[in-house]
């Protein structure tokens, strides 16, 4: 029987998708599902859903189990062939509510802060130590399964998890497979969507479409960059800063606007605070999506669980693709974050890498890129500097590297000094409390 792990799996919402899609598969819906978590409430809720899919929609044929916290996770994690990660260290309300609001005590403003910036680089240092922990257990109880890591920041966790551990890693985000289709239908392009041929690649919330043509072969960019600069000179919208993209470094980008907006050093100036407007720049946009998202879903639970009316059809997440295309030997082409071992040739190798992979029987396989536009290179590079950095410092324990991490991230180092991004993180560092107590 296979065994598919989820760690945190008290994240309901996403263990019902990525499970669910295993239970509408008929490669794995006799799977044995072990449920991870270190909160008992939410992983009871996340059973009971787990268990109304299984029986609506699967027939009850998986079987589905339950381990609540640190003392039974070698037991949960034990002979996995698959095991999937969501977990989120320190939650919304404290550390999501820290990661903003002593920030912006320095005049740091935000919108995501959960991949890069000094939010990204905290949610790192907090998480990678309990990746760590788990990829001991792994080592020791399924040496041989596949970690599919789907929690942020993505490019530092993964990263973390392929150049020190010896479990095979792959690291998911769904914003690959909706990057040009999202595009093309805001654009009124829908028509040349069936049959498109693309290609992306460079880092996690920041790989490029490299190539978009129509089923004939024809290029569709220059459609696009005409149609996205008149957009974004007639209209607001949601994705104004990624069309800026378009204008300024010829590609688009696989992650949202309010992402990229905090990614570099061009959006968010407190000397140039108009900008927010005209880039319709959603500041503190994760703390309001959160109590949106738990109001939600409390009032979703009530209702799933008070006539169990809940079903399921498979989504476009990756993990259930995945795990069909090793088990059934069939291959599957994703966009995964992997190690950059010669993949992209102008990054460097101790990167961690989105490109094209080919999954079948004998695992995920990489594919060559070749150099991107020294451009789109750069912008990944003033990613990539704080991601290892920030690894660093989560390897030698040594605050120094979290100060150059922030320093070195592009929106950071572009609004504070020296002086006070030493500060910021000082006080960060002390505010986590024992999420930090490497580096107490």
């Amino acid at each position: 029987m296979i065994k598919i792990t989820f760690m945190g799996a008290g994240s309901t919402i996403f263990a019902r998708n990525v499970l669910g899609d295993c239970m509408c598969t008929p490669a794995l819906c006799e799977s044995e599902i072990a449920l991870y978590d270190i909160d008992r409430q939410r992983l009871e809720d996340s059973e009971i859903i787990l268990q109304a899919i299984n029986k609506n929609v699967n027939e009850g044929r998986a079987t589905i189990k339950t381990y609540l916290g640190v003392e039974n996770r070698k037991d949960a994690l034990r002979n996995a062939n698959f095991v999937v990660n969501a977990i989120q260290v320190g939650g919304y309300d404290p550390c999501t509510i820290t990661d903003f609001e002593i920030p912006k005590k320095y005049g740091l403003r935000q919108t995501i802060a959960d991949t890069l910036g000094i939010g990204g680089i905290m949610r790192a240092l907090r998480t990678i130590p309990v990746m760590a922990d788990f990829a001991r257990d792994m080592e020791e109880v399924c040496p041989d399964t596949l970690f599919m890591n789907y929690t942020n920041p993505m490019a530092m966790l993964t990263g973390y998890m392929q150049r020190y551990t010896k479990i095979k890693t792959v690291g998911l985000c769904h914003s690959v497979q909706k990057c040009s289709e999202d595009l093309m239908k805001a654009l009124g392009m829908e028509d040349k969507l069936d049959d498109r041929r693309e290609l992306i690649a460079g880092i996690n919330h920041m790989g490029w479409l490299l190539e978009l043509r129509d089923k004939d072969g024809n290029d569709l960019y220059p459609e696009i960059r005409e149609r996205a600069a008149k957009k974004n000179a007639e209209e607001k919208h949601n994705d104004m800063v990624r069309y800026e993209y378009i204008k300024t470094l010829g590609y688009y980008c696989t992650e949202s606007s309010e992402h990229n907006s905090e990614y570099n050093s061009f959006f968010i100036k407190s000397k140039y605070p108009e900008m927010i407007e005209e880039y319709n720049i959603p500041l503190d946009e994760y703390p309001r999506r959160c109590i949106k998202q738990i109001a939600e879903w409390e009032s979703e639970k009530a209702s799933i669980l008070k006539d169990g009316k809940i079903t399921h059809e498979r989504s476009l997440e990756y993990a259930s693709y995945i795990m069909e295309a090793v088990v059934t030997n069939k291959p599957y082409k994703i966009g995964g974050n992997v190690l950059n071992t010669g993949l992209i040739d102008n990054l460097p190798a101790d990167a961690c890498v989105e490109v094209p992979c080919l999954v079948d029987g004998s695992g995920v396989t990489p594919c060559h890129v070749g150099r991107l536009p020294v451009q789109l290179a750069a912008m990944n590079m003033t990613n990539i500097n704080p991601q290892l950095l920030t690894i660093e410092a989560a390897v030698t324990k040594d605050r120094s590297h979290i100060y150059q991490a922030a320093m070195m991230d592009p929106h950071t180092g572009a609004e504070l000094n020296i002086t006070d991004i030493k500060k910021m993180c000082d006080e960060l560092i002390e505010a986590h409390g024992d999420y930090m107590k490497d580096f107490q």
